[in-house]
Formats: C-alpha cells, sequence, structure tokens
C-alpha cells in the first residue's frame, strides 16, 4: 500500500545538460532518404524574367527553383557583407540592428543603408564573401532539424566529394582541405551551409593569410555544383540537443512513514481470494515483531502521483530502505526528459 506527501518547490530542481550524436552518411542516397532528406540545392544569381516552366530546378528531396534559393541565401546570411567583406559601413560600428537607429531604417522617406541581422556564427570580426557577379551559382546543403536538434557542433561538419573535402572551422567557415582556404559558410543553429566558388574565395583562413589577395570573381562553377550534384559524396556532422534532469527530493521525516500500512501485519487478519489476487482483512491486534521498539518499516518503491493522484511514475529502489526513527531519510530520484 502507499501513502502519499506533497512536493515543495524547493523539493524540485531542473538541470539541463548538453548532449550530442555523431551522424555520418555515405553516398546520395543515405542523404535523400526518408529518414534522413538532407537536401542540396544550386543557387543561381540571374536577371532574367522568371518564367516558372523554363526557370531552373533544383534539389534533392524537395525542388525549388534555383534563383529562389540564391535570393534567400543572400538576403539572410549575406546582405550586410554585399559592398564590404567587414560588413556594410564597418567605419561606424553599426553591423547589427540597433546600433544606428538612422541606418535600420527599412521604410520611409530615407534612405536606409540596409542593416540586417546576418546570423553571425562568431563575436571575431567577422568577414564574408558572397558572389553577385551575372551567373554566380552558390551551393546550399540544408540539414533537416530532427538530425541536428538545436544546432551543429562547432568543428564537426565535413563534406567530401570529387571536388574534395570541406570542413568547418568552429567559427562559422567552411574550409577547403587541399588549399585550406575559406569556400563557404556554415550556420550552425539552422543547420545550412553555403558553399562558394574557392577560386572566388579571400587566400588562406583568416590569422594566416591577408584577405583579399585572391581576386573576387565567377571561377570554377564546377567546383560546386560538384558537392551539390554528386551522387559520391559523404557527410558527416555531431548535433546537439538539450535534455532536461529533473530531481525530486523525497524526505520522510523522522515522525513520517515509521508505521506500516500493510493489512498483513495485523494478528488474525483474514485472506479473502479473488479472480485479481488476495486480500487481507486486518485483525484487532498487532504482531508481536511490530510491538518492539526496535520495529521500523522498509521502503522498496517511490511512486509519483499527479494532483489527480494518477500514478506518473515508478522508483524502485536496488534494496529495501529502513525507514529511520531518528533522523530524516531522504531519497533522491533523478527523471530525464
Amino acid at each position: 500500500m502507499s501513502a502519499y506527501k506533497q512536493f515543495l518547490t524547493s523539493d524540485i530542481i531542473v538541470t539541463p545538460f548538453e548532449v550530442s550524436k555523431a551522424f555520418n552518411f555515405e553516398g546520395a542516397a543515405a542523404l535523400t532518404g526518408s529518414n534522413v532528406s538532407i537536401d542540396r540545392f544550386l543557387g543561381l544569381n540571374t536577371s532574367s524574367l522568371f518564367d516558372p516552366n523554363t526557370d531552373p530546378t533544383t534539389g534533392q528531396v524537395s525542388t525549388q527553383y534555383q534563383r529562389l534559393v540564391y535570393d534567400s541565401v543572400k538576403e539572410l546570411y549575406y546582405s550586410n557583407y554585399l559592398s564590404s567583406s567587414y560588413g556594410d559601413n564597418v567605419t561606424t560600428g553599426s553591423l547589427v540592428p540597433g546600433a544606428d537607429t538612422e541606418g535600420d531604417r527599412l521604410v520611409g522617406s530615407s534612405q536606409s543603408t540596409g542593416k540586417y541581422f546576418n546570423y553571425p556564427q562568431t563575436s571575431l570580426t567577422y568577414q564574408k564573401y558572397f558572389p553577385t557577379a551575372s551567373n554566380s551559382v552558390v551551393g546550399v546543403i540544408s540539414i533537416p532539424g530532427r538530425l541536428f536538434g538545436e544546432y551543429i557542433l562547432p568543428n564537426s561538419f565535413t563534406i567530401t566529394a570529387e571536388s574534395g573535402s570541406i570542413f568547418d572551422d568552429g567559427e562559422g567557415n567552411l574550409i577547403l582541405s587541399a588549399s585550406n582556404q575559406i569556400c563557404g559558410n556554415i550556420f550552425y543553429q539552422h543547420g545550412i551551409a553555403v558553399i562558394i566558388d574557392d577560386t572566388a574565395g579571400v587566400g588562406d583562413v583568416y590569422g594566416t593569410g591577408v584577405y583579399g589577395t585572391a581576386e573576387y570573381g565567377v571561377g570554377d562553377l564546377t567546383f560546386v555544383t560538384n558537392f551539390i550534384t554528386s551522387s559520391n559524396v559523404t557527410c558527416s556532422f555531431s548535433s546537439s540537443y538539450t535534455i532536461y534532469e529533473t530531481q525530486y527530493k523525497c524526505t520522510m521525516r523522522e515522525n513520517e512513514f515509521n508505521f506500516t500500512l500493510n493489512p498483513s501485519i495485523s494478528s488474525g487478519s483474514v485472506a479473502i481470494s479473488s479472480s485479481i489476487g488476495t486480500f487481507y482483512t486486518p485483525g484487532q491486534y498487532l504482531e508481536n515483531f511490530a510491538t518492539a521498539s526496535y520495529f521500523s518499516p522498509y521502503v522498496t518503491t517511490v511512486g509519483l502521483y499527479n494532483d489527480n493522484q494518477e500514478l506518473l511514475a515508478v522508483a524502485k529502489l536496488s534494496q529495501p530502505l529502513p525507514v529511520s526513527p531518528t533522523t530524516d531519510t531522504t531519497i533522491l530520484i533523478n527523471l530525464d526528459r
């Protein structure tokens, strides 16, 4: 049988902690499987009039127009970096919304210089390049949220195809292994990687070379398309997810739960059998062992109930625990979710 005691706020502690899981997918079929659905897109900068019948489309899982992929990536992640690799108006320090209220004006009579939040992946001075020449192509790898959880762990993303191998540097940059050049960016919290032609990039990794030593241009577009369209591709990354552990402190004070509710402890109890089990009706006297001063019941199970006294969880002790008649007894229950 059981007895109830209500928890206090101080008896419940919720602790978050992050867990991670590594994924590795080999081949286009593995990436596009129904339980994976990692999509790859080409984005094309075109000024031609839109024609839904002839406009080029892209996508390994879902179909999108290439011009829409290009425009979406530019607006979300690079709109502050189209005229300067360090961001527009870097000398005024107004790289983020709110720093310059006049520049943040996107509608109205005043000219807006266009300050947008482009999801920076580091607090360091950030450089990004986005090709704006006609017919420029970018590659986009989209990992679904059910795989990366809350974000992709920095330093865990790698994709390999015939063009080579690309990895992230932990600061939001994609690095081509062969040349150690920046060839795009990754946005960890969105599961989005944007690949840009490495010959249109900017020399060595930031900190080891001078940004701007290579000339911006369209370059060899097969570098981008190979990562997006190749069937001989491998992609790996680690996801991150926060689990909340709730700890319940079940305290029995010295004057609580010091007697058993089991009716079989009474002498003269009568056993009644039925189709669902055997029950005991209490007798008039306690058994001799229960009247001694050293008698103490044992705890074997703790149940967690809601306000309607509905059982939600059961905690089993590894061995029976005697309830102390002289001091408090505390049982800690940890529940992960």
